[in-house]
């Protein structure tokens, strides 16, 4: 799968995505206002990391659309607001709980919503688990894959909602790993870039 990666320009994009740890993912990475000069038809997938500014991705949005209804596949994290600038996507912010891990029994009470998905033939719940700042509400049809019970979901996949496929996440992990803050971000990038480098069909 030949995948593009935008770059917001910020210390912590360039170095999840121009250091040697996972550049070799991305066929290309695009720094985000060279978007509206990219043919995005030539990539399998586009990906857009947490905590781009959503000003370029707005202006965006007809681009995007575009590709998603060539079938094109686009991967969306968190704190970029992609509510406004992805078709289906419902999200809500919660108090986020830095320290949940300190306290004896408490956990985010992750769970596997779709246990058969492929994805976690790559990537295990401990490997999502650092903390969330929203939770999505996935239109109807789409497929949950990590729920939090008792809530919303922070990972899902969007088949229905366009000719393409959307995978929407209000996880943070560029941020964390291009921070140096956040161990578990780093095996969980690379075992998603593997599953999406490895996937090629959208499983409707």
């Amino acid at each position: 799968m030949s995948i593009a990666v935008l770059d917001g320009g910020t210390y912590y994009h360039h170095r999840a995505l121009h250091g040697e740890r996972y550049r070799s993912y991305f066929a290309e990475v695009i720094y985000i206002l060279d978007l509206p000069r990219v043919h995005l038809d030539k990539f399998s997938a586009l990906v857009v990391p947490d905590r781009l500014h959503p000003s370029p991705l707005l202006a965006a949005r007809e681009q995007i659309v575009h590709y998603l209804a060539h079938g094109g596949t686009v991967v969306a994290f968190g704190e970029s607001q992609a509510h406004r600038w992805l078709p289906g996507v419902t999200w809500t912010f919660r108090r986020t709980n830095f320290w949940w891990w300190k306290t004896p029994g408490v956990g985010l009470g992750l769970y596997a919503a779709t246990p058969e998905h492929p994805l976690f033939q790559y990537v295990s719940l401990n490997d999502a688990t650092w903390h969330y700042h929203g939770v999505l509400t996935p239109p109807s049809g789409a497929t949950p894959i990590i729920s939090v019970a008792g809530d919303g979901v922070l990972l899902y996949e969007d088949t229905v909602s366009t000719p393409g496929r959307l995978v929407v996440s209000s996880l943070d992990p560029f941020y964390h790993y291009g921070s140096h803050f956040m161990p578990v971000t780093e095996r969980f990038l690379e075992k998603f870039l593997e599953w999406l480098k490895s996937d090629d069909k959208p499983s409707r």
